[in-house]
This record gives C-alpha cells, sequence and structure tokens, in this order.
C-alpha cells in the first residue's frame, strides 16, 4: 500500500448525516465521535442548498482544525475549495477525478467511491488519494445504493491498487473487523456513529475493532 498524502489516518471515517442525527449539530457529534476515535470526517449534504451547505462547512471545518482532524467534502469540489477543506470525495456520478485534480491541484486529498477492480484502478490512475469501496453489505443510509458486495471484492481491490482505502456500507463494531482484514485500511461509517445516543462510546467500539484488527495482520 501506498501511503496517502500528509499521513492522513483512515482507520475510522465519519460520514455526517443530519437526518440521521435526531436534530443534534452536527459540530456536536463530531467533537464527541472524535474524543471516541473518529480520524476523517466528511460533511455529505445531499439535501441543502449551495448556501447552506457552505455554511455548514465552515462550521464543520473549524471544529476539524480544533481537533485536528482532515475534513472532506461530498462531492462538491467547489465548496472543498471555498472551506478550505482538506479533501473532496467523489462518487461514480459526480465530477470526474481527472477533471477534479485539475482544479484541486496536487495538494488536496480526492477521494472516489468504487464498487469494482475497475473503476478502482481508473480512480488511482486518475490521480485518486484513496478510495471508499463498498456498499459492503446491506445499508438503509442510502436509498440508491448498490447491492452489497461482499469482502470478496474489497480483496479484489486491494490486490490491484496501491492506495488507502475504506470500506463503506453497512458497518458496525460486529462485522469492521473482517473489513480490515479483508485488506482494507479503515472503516467509513454513517448510521453506526451519526444515529448514535452515544457517539463517542459507538467510535470507541468500532474504532477498537479495527485497531484490534489491525494489529492481528
Amino acid at each position: 500500500m501506498k501511503a496517502c498524502k500528509s499521513g492522513i489516518d483512515f482507520r475510522l471515517y465519519l460520514v455526517t448525516d443530519r437526518i440521521l442525527s435526531g436534530g443534534r449539530p452536527l459540530e456536536q457529534i463530531v467533537r464527541e465521535s472524535a474524543a471516541g476515535g473518529v480520524t476523517v470526517v466528511q460533511l455529505r449534504e445531499k439535501n441543502a442548498g449551495a448556501r447552506e451547505f457552505i455554511e455548514q462547512a465552515f462550521a464543520l471545518k473549524q471544529v476539524a482544525s480544533d481537533l485536528a482532524i482532515p475534513l472532506i467534502i461530498n462531492d462538491r469540489v467547489d465548496i472543498a475549495l471555498a472551506c478550505r477543506a482538506d479533501g473532496v470525495h467523489l462518487g461514480q456520478e459526480d465530477m470526474h477525478c481527472a477533471l477534479a485534480r485539475r482544479i484541486v491541484g496536487k495538494d488536496m486529498i480526492i477521494g472516489v467511491s468504487v464498487s469494482t477492480a475497475d473503476e478502482a484502478l481508473e480512480a488511482e490512475a486518475d490521480g485518486a488519494d484513496y478510495l471508499g469501496v463498498g456498499p459492503l453489505f446491506a445499508t438503509p443510509t442510502k436509498a440508491d445504493a448498490l447491492p452489497p458486495t461482499g469482502l470478496g471484492v474489497l480483496r479484489t481491490i486491494r490486490q490491484a491498487v496501491r492506495i488507502p482505502m475504506v470500506g463503506i456500507g453497512g458497518i458496525t463494531y460486529t462485522n469492521a473487523g473482517d473489513v480490515i482484514r479483508a485488506g482494507a485500511d479503515g472503516v467509513a461509517v454513517v448510521s453506526a456513529i451519526i444515529a448514535s445516543p452515544d457517539p463517542g462510546a459507538a467510535a470507541w467500539a468500532l474504532r477498537s475493532a479495527v485497531d484490534q484488527a489491525r494489529c492481528g495482520r
């Protein structure tokens, strides 16, 4: 595996979802989950207007800076640049990675969602710094999610690429270790932390499972 730029620690990657937050401020959830072991946070806003998205991005950028963890913006290259986020994450229907790289330059982190080895190889060739692989398991978080790939695809992609990758989709503390043992560098979760009444404890359980599996590899 090739180390990601700036030594990013992908062990526990939190993806936000305000609908699942139960009305709690995302800033509060991020602070609590970081105390429990979250190492990266991605702001995902599928239903917010541009102005609301930007305001939330600036607020979370301040929190992430205070916590010394990187902030990744989902989909929106313009908002990532505006709030000086650490990176942007792109899906298969978003801006092409190669174009995004030309826009953001060499220093910003770019992640790409993939579900096949061909997509992974293309993203790596186009300058992606890491991959989000999945959905690995069934997940209710995304209504338009692809069918679960299972861990076999994760193992195949691990053999095909050198850049870091995180598994996503239906991950909990009970299966996080399996994801790491299949070759992922970390796990990305949404509801397992965001919907938890105690985000810090939920993050701690996930991080413990990840760290234990990494030690056993």
